[in-house]
């Protein structure tokens, strides 16, 4: 099993998605729940792509982080 991280942002119509580990695997949804379920989805269908195809799947290697900056208020 292999943890792949997902950026979702927010949009004017709901939520999007996409896995800077696996270029081109994006997904959308109208709540923040549907894009991380479509995600999951998504991310498994581009991985059996790859495999299929005799592609490499790359290792996520991807991580977040949140900086803290003082802001005068």
């Amino acid at each position: 099993m292999k943890k792949y991280l997902i950026v979702v942002e927010e949009t004017a119509t709901g939520f999007s998605a996409y896995s800077p580990d696996l270029y081109g695997c994006i997904a959308s949804g109208k709540t923040r729940q549907e894009v991380e379920t479509e995600m999951g989805e998504a991310i498994a269908f581009h991985v059996e792509g790859m495999q299929r195809n005799g592609e490499r799947v790359p290792e996520p290697h991807t991580y977040s982080h949140y900086v803290e900056i003082p802001l005068g208020d």
